[in-house]
């Protein structure tokens, strides 16, 4: 009856920590990691390798700020925020957002980089992980967006946008989008394979689809073997995602960690 007790303990903490945290991954098979963010930083995210995303006129970056509320540092975790501005009488934005990326500062090119977040749900909310090239205009060079949620979806959203998919409108030869399932109110782990002529995509570690360079006439089909880099960002409101709860606010983005694996060189 005692070593009953005690495994119903051990497998309780083990389940409670599925919960709080993602839990730790073998590194893929044929994969060396190369890089890894543990955003195990006191008061802020380490600046040799993140920015915090200026504000645009885009639906997904027009409420962007520096303001100090929509970020943390908490119990080895980024937190990104949305909230209703109250706080900043000066700016005219009825909402504020935090984000960063690694633009100018790291790029990602032939590897597989892997994201563990928790996605706090709110009307309005769309919470994006993605990347843009470094050296290229968009949407000629290409955009690869990992991770993408709306509202209170027990789905994400996969996509490659492309001159091909975007101006030229063809997003069914080859599939340039998909689906898959998360859990809600916990940690997922969201990941892109980046090859020299395709893109895998993944969600805890499931196949959703892979986007193929293919033989056509149209130009920009497969912009993809280039250096790009990651966008982490909590959004609010916009043509896609719909009207904004403000009743629902804050909403919160949280970061345990982000890792970039290379292919082991074969012997």
């Amino acid at each position: 009856m005692k070593q009953f007790k005690n495994l119903f303990f051990v497998s309780l903490i083990l389940l409670c920590w599925l919960f709080i945290s993602c839990k730790t991954t073998k590194v893929p098979e044929g994969w060396s990691l190369v890089w890894k963010e543990k955003f195990n930083q006191k008061k802020n995210f380490d600046s040799k390798v993140w920015s915090k995303i200026p504000r645009g006129k885009s639906d997904w970056n027009n409420y962007m700020t520096d303001f100090d509320s929509c970020y943390a540092m908490r119990e080895g975790k980024l937190v990104l925020r949305g909230i209703v501005n109250q706080v900043q009488p000066n700016d005219t934005a009825p909402y504020l957002t935090g984000g960063v990326y690694t633009k100018g500062k790291k790029a990602f090119i032939n590897g597989r980089i892997e994201i563990c977040a928790k996605l706090n749900a709110a009307k309005g909310a769309w919470p994006a992980i993605w990347m843009l090239p470094e050296k290229a205009a968009w949407p000629s060079g290409g955009e690869i967006d990992i991770m993408e949620r709306l509202n209170n979806d027990s789905i994400a959203y996969q996509t490659v946008h492309s001159h091909y998919t975007y101006t030229l409108g063809i997003t069914e030869n080859p599939k340039s989008h998909s689906t898959g399932p998360i859990y809600p109110d916990r940690y997922n782990v969201y990941a892109v394979e980046m090859y020299p002529d395709s893109l895998s995509f993944y969600i805890n570690d499931m196949h959703t689809f892979t986007y193929p360079r293919i033989q056509t006439k149209e130009e920009g089909q497969d912009p993809v073997n280039q250096p790009f880099y990651l966008l982490i960002d909590m959004q609010l409101g916009g043509s896609w995602v719909g009207a904004v709860g403000p009743e629902d606010l804050p909403v919160e983005m949280e970061v345990d960690w982000v890792h970039f694996y290379q292919r082991k060189s074969k012997k």
